[in-house]
């Protein structure tokens, strides 16, 4: 019989000793994604791109696919950030991130992307570490290890599904340190990969915020936020889904539309999309980034990149069944709109 430690160090690249739900439709929404999310936030803490737990998870996901049956690989890409120290000395600090990509084909060429980072904040100053912000303790469940629990659900639920339209999923690294993978990720694709792109679909940030949002981009055309957006609304409202859409009290961020994630690269360069995270636009500077209301538990109303208040511990302490309700509710509108929109 393995030992418990000789049990973790297989979970860290086989995820073997870990049991997670019954696959498939007998499994109820929600509860994969959940799993995964909380065995990546366990087993992979700190997963800063360029650092050995990013890797790994990088590594872990891509073994999650091919388990599907998926064609799945890791590509590679260098980039840099700058490094601030008390002095205000700045330097760059060089990176090479992850990225993992698992195809899903179509019976046309045309395609739908779904993506979530992998990564979480490492910090990018002395002031960072100082306010516990990021760092090899970090476990991201809300940023983003969900995001990528859903992904992985969503795919298990679409692996044996034929559909008009390819599906590629997509958990892209250096997030964090300005949308470093999507970036690369764009820059490779080709002129006619760009026009075959339907849709790009953004999970980020799915716990701690008040109510889930479903926002388009800038640039995305009004026909295909009927389809996309509005329609992820109407079947939340149908289950009965607290979720809303960007409100536009602030002008920098018209209503309907998000902001400042990976969904914002392809927005700029024209391919439509639709960004999901949990939030709450109507506080603060009303731009998205104050997740609820301030209380006790989240004194500044958020956790972002908060080694003490993005944990899995915390939330279920502070928000409990959290975690499992907001994966339950992405997916009772994520599955279904997904299978319209890739014509299953």
């Amino acid at each position: 019989m393995f030992s418990a430690l000789h049990c973790s160090l297989i979970s860290l690249t086989l995820g073997a000793c870990f049991a997670f739900p019954a696959q498939g439709a007998a499994s109820p929404a929600g509860d994969i994604a959940s799993a995964q999310a909380r065995h990546i936030a366990t087993y992979f803490p700190g997963r800063m791109t360029g650092t050995p737990a990013e890797m790994l998870s990088a590594d872990y996901l891509r073994q999650q696919f091919a388990q599907m049956g998926y064609q799945s690989d890791i590509r590679t890409f260098n980039s840099r950030y700058i490094y601030t120290a008390k002095d205000n000395r700045r330097n760059w600090h060089n990176v090479t991130g992850s990225t993992v990509i698992a195809a899903h084909e179509g019976q046309s060429r045309q395609q739908i992307i779904v993506m979530a980072h992998l990564d979480t904040y490492a910090p990018r100053s002395d002031a960072d570490n100082e306010n516990n912000l990021g760092g090899l303790t970090l476990q991201g469940i809300d940023d983003n290890a969900l995001g990528l629990g859903v992904m992985l659900e969503l795919a298990d639920n679409l692996k044996d599904t034929a559909t008009q339209y390819g599906i590629r999923f997509i958990a892209t690294s250096g997030e964090e340190e300005g949308k470093l993978g999507a970036e690369n990720l764009l820059k490779r694709m080709s002129a006619e990969e760009r026009k075959n792109t339907l849709l790009v679909i953004n999970l980020d940030n799915l716990v701690v915020g008040d109510k889930l949002y479903f926002n388009s981009g800038k640039l995305t055309p009004a026909s295909v936020r009927k389809l996309t957006r509005d329609r992820a609304l109407t079947i939340a409202r149908r289950h009965g889904i607290n979720a809303a859409m960007n409100p536009g009290l602030n002008p920098d961020y018209p209503k309907g539309t998000g902001c400042c994630n990976d969904a914002e690269v392809f927005d700029k360069a024209g391919i439509p999309v639709l960004s999901i995270e949990a939030t709450n636009w109507t506080l603060g500077k009303k731009d998205g980034y104050q997740q609820r209301a301030k209380s006790r538990a989240f004194p500044n109303g958020v956790s972002w990149h908060d080694v003490r208040l993005d944990n899995q511990q915390y939330i279920d302490k502070a928000l409990p069944g959290r975690i499992e309700r907001r994966s339950r509710d992405v997916m009772r509108v994520l599955l279904p709109l997904m299978k319209e929109l890739a014509k299953a």
